[in-house]
């Protein structure tokens, strides 16, 4: 390996990393470098994730601390020259041969009421204070280890309701509304998504921000309907999938329940309304450049360059993750806020090439 390059693994996660020169990447660094430039810049000085990352994740996190005070000093002109020369790039190699795969997500925008009343039904629940979040690998003594979050009780550990039980009431006065939606298919598209923007009856926009789930398993509603044959998976969107569920009530009811995972959130302002929400690693998600990644195996910060089938390259930062995000060619691209980026995120479904970019070591003065 020539002199300063990235010390990387031979694999991650069962895929081997396969070294590439950046002129092998056609149109790399794409015409948005200066763009990430500055979304780099901001995930370099954002608070650290609520939940660590494990030491042993891809990405020296030294040699991402002076690749972040490199970037500090580049102008926007000189951005593409710094993705070029800081990082060196790397092909994830899956073993079977098959492509990665890139999905899309959005910011929903729904209607809501800081109190209930006729047109708002569905609380959306604050984080419960007996409510353990659990990072990658941690566990709690009888806990089974698949469980991602525990609750806290006087005589120790035990699992969190699933939403059934939420939903009839298993947490009593520890459920604690901070406002109301239309329904509850307004309230399962929030909390598939991990965050919102709701419109207030006065005018008002409050962000609606993702702060802890009950940790099981997640199981996405709109795939058991389209096994249960009500919908084909051809065309499938987020207007169709929750059109249905609205004209079966009965129907819908017993199929988001089947989902056991249930979100917690809590209110922020909106400070800036081109910018997404806080991703997991706590910078606001910029549009088609943040990227959710499998936070066991990429380290938060790592630029990667995509290459759909489909679709322009581009490229983007590691600043988020999901529970369906799992493996080391798996991606899910934050597409915006509104409507327009739910559907973006409802088409975006692409066999893609992943090059993760490691950063070299800290270069001698």
């Amino acid at each position: 390996m020539m002199a300063g390059a990235a010390a990387a693994p031979g694999e991650v996660g069962g895929a081997r990393l396969e070294p590439v020169s950046p002129a092998e990447l056609a149109g790399f660094p794409g015409p948005d470098a200066a763009k990430v430039l500055a979304a780099f810049r901001t995930l370099c000085t954002a608070p650290p994730p609520a939940l660590p990352q494990a030491a042993s994740v891809a990405g020296d996190p030294q040699d991402l601390a002076a690749a972040c005070d490199e970037a500090a000093r580049v102008p926007p002109e000189g951005a593409a020259a710094f993705f070029r020369e800081r990082f060196e790039p790397f092909r994830i190699r899956r073993t079977d041969g098959r492509p990665g795969f890139l999905t899309g997500y959005f910011e929903p925008e729904l209607a809501g009421s800081l109190e209930p009343g006729e047109g708002f039904t569905a609380a959306v629940l604050a984080r419960p204070d007996d409510l353990v979040s659990l990072g990658p690998g941690e566990t709690r003594p009888g806990l089974d280890p698949t469980l991602r979050a525990a609750r806290a009780t006087a005589a120790g550990f035990e699992p969190y309701p699933d939403r059934a039980a939420i939903e009839d009431g298993a947490l009593g006065a520890k459920a604690r509304p901070i406002l109301w939606l239309r329904d509850g298919i307004d309230l399962l598209v929030l909390q598939v998504q991990g965050s919102g923007r709701v419109r207030l009856p006065d005018g008002r926009v409050v962000r609606v921000l993702f702060d802890g789930k009950n940790g099981r398993p997640y199981t996405a509603v709109a795939k058991l309907m389209v096994e249960a044959g009500h919908l084909p998976l051809d065309g499938l969107t987020l207007a169709k999938w929750t059109g249905w569920l609205r004209d079966h009530p009965a129907e819908a009811k017993a199929l988001i329940r089947r989902n056991a995972s249930y979100v917690f959130f809590r209110l922020a302002p909106v400070e800036d309304p081109g910018l997404g929400p806080p991703g997991a690693a706590n910078a606001p998600l910029p549009p088609g450049i943040g990227l959710a990644v499998d936070a066991t195996l990429w380290r938060y910060g790592l630029p990667f360059w995509l290459e759909p089938q489909d679709g322009r390259s581009r490229l983007t930062l590691a600043a988020d993750t999901g529970s369906a995000i799992v493996g080391p060619a798996r991606g899910d691209l934050f597409l915006g806020t509104g409507a327009e980026a739910g559907i973006a995120a409802g088409n975006l479904r692409d066999a893609t090439g992943f090059t993760v970019l490691l950063p070299r070591p800290r270069r001698a003065p």
